[in-house]
């Protein structure tokens, strides 16, 4: 395919028809096949499922163009999670790898009330198979695509353990599935963000209502700080504990120097803005009433604000 340039779309959770509004707004048409555009292509972020009410939907759209060469796509932690929860972990017999407790029951509880019974076992076993082949992260001429978080370290040593297009093997799973694990800490990161313990005991609330002592940074900045500059998102944490001091040591950071990154995952609100002039999330919240969002990349080494389109 003779691509002139890419169109990054963020966190899809389940909503297919934003997802098709989307895609029809670019110029993408329907040829029988999937979605494609003449001279264009998709790249999407991950998190294709859980929450929304079209999950079946999504899927129907995403994996055609993916298979087609219409579209490129990277794995979310949603899909990481779907993969764990539906593999029997070998070192425990009749668990899981991810546990099937209340609590991760009810975030996937929208994929399985559309995939788990005996109707459609043969296509759940198409749709694990497809986040199975999913990269954790994309490097390309001119960008870079990944879940949250692009750490050079991370990368560094899954390149090793990713033999086939930094994709997962059934052994990596198990070890990423495992707390304590290099590649526990690495998944962790790559598809959720990097994390600062909060001081003194300290506790936030997050989107779902859960109290949480870490909160995720905005890891591209390197810079002596506050925790309530660095934190992900933003007006999360009480006063006394956004002043507290944060060392540029602390941080990652991504210098300007390198190409753009593109991320999902953070739950943004309002206008679609970039974070920096080679960093952009594309998740602005489609699945609590926002808009599924796109980046419509040209080629430029610094990203654009008017390049943002979305439903």
């Amino acid at each position: 395919m003779n691509t002139k340039g890419y169109d990054l779309i963020g966190d899809i959770h389940g909503h297919a028809d934003k997802l098709v509004a989307l895609l029809e707004l670019m110029g993408y048409r329907h040829d029988g096949v999937g979605y494609r555009h003449p001279d264009r292509q998709v790249i999407f972020l991950g998190d294709f499922i859980d929450r929304g009410p079209q999950q079946r939907g999504v899927l129907q759209v995403v994996m055609p163009m993916v298979k087609s060469g219409a579209a490129l796509a990277v794995m979310g932690n949603h899909e990481f999670n779907a993969l764990a929860f539906h593999t029997l972990d070998p070192h425990r017999p009749g668990q899981w790898l991810r546990p099937r407790n209340n609590k991760n029951m009810a975030q996937h509880l929208a994929f399985l009330a559309e995939y788990v019974s005996p109707n459609c076992k043969h296509e759940l076993d198409d749709v694990l198979d497809f986040f199975r082949s999913l990269p954790l992260w994309l490097d390309l001429d001119g960008l870079r695509v990944v879940h949250a978080c692009w750490h050079p370290l991370h990368i560094e040593m899954m390149e090793t353990r990713t033999p086939h297009d930094n994709t997962l093997t059934p052994e990596l799973l198990v070890a990423a599935s495992t707390a304590g694990e290099p590649a526990y800490e690495a998944i962790e990161t790559l598809l959720k963000g990097v994390e600062i313990e909060l001081p003194d005991g300290g506790v936030f609330f997050d989107k779902d209502g859960s109290a949480r002592s870490r909160v995720r940074t905005q890891w591209w900045i390197k810079k002596n700080s506050t925790l309530g500059e660095v934190c992900m998102p933003i007006d999360v944490l009480e006063e006394s504990i956004a002043n507290h001091p944060v060392a540029a040591s602390d941080l990652l950071g991504y210098p300007e120097s390198e190409k753009p990154v593109f991320v999902g995952h953070y739950w943004l609100k309002g206008q679609p803005t970039k974070l920096a002039d080679n960093v952009a999330c594309l998740d602005y919240s489609v699945a609590k009433g926002g808009k599924l969002v796109a980046y419509r990349w040209q080629g430029e080494a610094v990203l654009v604000n008017e390049h943002f389109c979305g439903v």
